[in-house]
């Protein structure tokens, strides 16, 4: 087995050796190597303390309880990791160990790890010039590997038990790498899902986005929904699913929950922002609540989106995300329902900008997109083509006094004042000659029609 390892990589390996300590390339690494990606994350074990590494691994740190020593190098964004050989017990929590012992041996080691896949380790033995590389697997994580198969190591519910953010990491890992979940370890998720509310919201919050940022974010979606965990994560979604929608007159074809995954499906295929996608999968959750039907068999949802826009805002505060997020999350779910009518004015587009805002156009327009192809409509109408040029268009005038060609300290060049309530009023009367199409936005004609006004004010 031989693959080429970058030289700080064989330099740490080296300094293990040569200080008589054993060390293994492990986890993620090992995984990436094997299956011929590109390694991000530089993890090793070994039977030297987290003291004995200090003492000969210069600019090493170490500043947790887990026997991590960390050590950066400029070529690589995240610092390697190693770790002394440990057990574990009594995880009462469902997430860290109560009593942490080094262990002696590397299967000690291993054999606390979450998947088998991320349970395999490589043995690099230097000469000279040269390496040998040996994988060392001991519960089949290679056959796993080509297999496709993520599978707990040992007992599922015991590894779910020790820590249940492992359960949607099974999640995540298989979307990132397109795998299932093997049967028994898919039981014991199901088994165990309310564990998961043990867990810190900001954990949870970072496997959920790692899931919409993968290459196949709705079949992750899928698999939250099938292993029970998407009812302990967003329970608001997990209730859309049997809600129905199809009705006279209406073009969807599926229920409120299967649209929106395949909203996000089609989203995902030309939009790579995780918070967009989000959105797009969220953009009908007001839909149950606000599901009607009349005598006629006719299925409403009036004002959905402003319904959704408040629950989207409960799930982002609950999972702990980011002002800009929410921000972002709320506007693109709150004005999903946009009109397209040939008929609008510029004013009326002009608003819709200014609620969006001009940074999330883009996403609003790629989550129209992904909710119609998620309704079993086409891809666009002759309306929303319309709709789009329009907006190019609108969006080359200012939206506010600030985005004019021409600022204050012209205007008072040009008017011989001083800094005042003056200069503002001009600007005012600038910005509502411009948005009327009276003159462009360019510093030359600004420039003239400022002097004009100057020139009027003497006469």
């Amino acid at each position: 087995m031989q693959y080429k390892l970058p030289t700080e990589v064989l330099k740490i390996i080296k300094l293990f050796e040569q200080n008589r300590f054993e060390i293994y390339i492990v986890g993620g690494a090992v995984r990436d190597l094997i299956m011929e990606k590109p390694v991000y994350d530089w993890d090793f074990t070994t039977n030297a303390t987290p003291e004995q590494m200090l003492s000969f691994l210069k600019k090493a740190f170490y500043d947790n309880q887990f026997g991590t020593v960390g050590i950066k190098f400029e070529n690589f964004q995240r610092p390697f990791e190693i770790t002394t050989f440990r057990t574990e017990r009594d995880y009462k929590d469902q997430r860290h160990p109560s009593e942490i012992k080094w262990g002696k041996t590397l299967e000690e080691d291993l054999q606390r790890r979450d998947f088998t896949i991320n349970a395999m380790a490589l043995k690099v033995k230097l000469k000279k010039n040269k390496y040998e590389i040996t994988l060392i697997d001991y519960y089949g994580g290679r056959d796993d590997l080509e297999s496709k198969i993520i599978r707990a190591v040992g007992n599922p519910t015991e590894r779910f038990l020790e820590d249940a953010l492992r359960m949607a990491r099974a999640v995540r890992i298989a979307t990132e790498l397109n795998f299932d979940i093997e049967e028994k370890t898919k039981e014991a998720i199901k088994n165990n899902a309310v564990l998961l509310k043990k867990i810190s919201s900001e954990r949870i919050r970072d496997e959920l986005l790692k899931i919409l940022s993968s290459n196949y974010p709705h079949e992750g979606i899928l698999k939250l929904k099938e292993t029970g965990l998407l009812e302990i994560i967003i329970p608001e979604l997990e209730k859309c699913f049997g809600v129905d929608q199809v009705s006279p007159n209406r073009h969807h074809i599926y229920d409120v929950g299967t649209h929106s995954v395949l909203t996000l499906k089609y989203t995902a295929e030309r939009n790579t922002d995780p918070i967009t996608r989000f959105a797009s999968l969220i953009h009908d959750i007001g839909k149950y609540k606000t599901y009607k039907k009349t005598e006629n068999g006719i299925i409403t949802f009036y004002n959905h989106e402003v319904i959704g826009a408040r629950i989207a805002i409960q799930i982002a505060e609950r999972l702990k995300f980011s002002k800009r997020q929410k921000e972002k999350l709320f506007k693109l779910v709150r004005y999903h329902q946009f009109t397209v009518d040939e008929n609008q004015t510029d004013s009326a587009i002009r608003r819709f900008v200014r609620e969006v805002g001009q940074d999330n156009i883009k996403d609003i327009i790629d989550i129209r997109v992904g909710d119609r192809l998620g309704s079993g409509a086409k891809e666009t109408s002759w309306r929303l083509e319309e709709f789009k040029k329009r907006l190019i268009e609108v969006q080359k005038k200012p939206f506010t006094v600030h985005d004019l060609k021409i600022k204050g300290d012209k205007i008072m060049e040009i008017f011989k004042i001083r800094p005042g309530p003056k200069v503002g009023e001009i600007l005012d009367k600038l910005f509502e000659k411009v948005i009327s199409n009276q003159i462009s936005n360019t510093a030359e004609d600004l420039e003239k029609e400022a002097k004009l006004m100057a020139q009027n004010q003497t006469d």
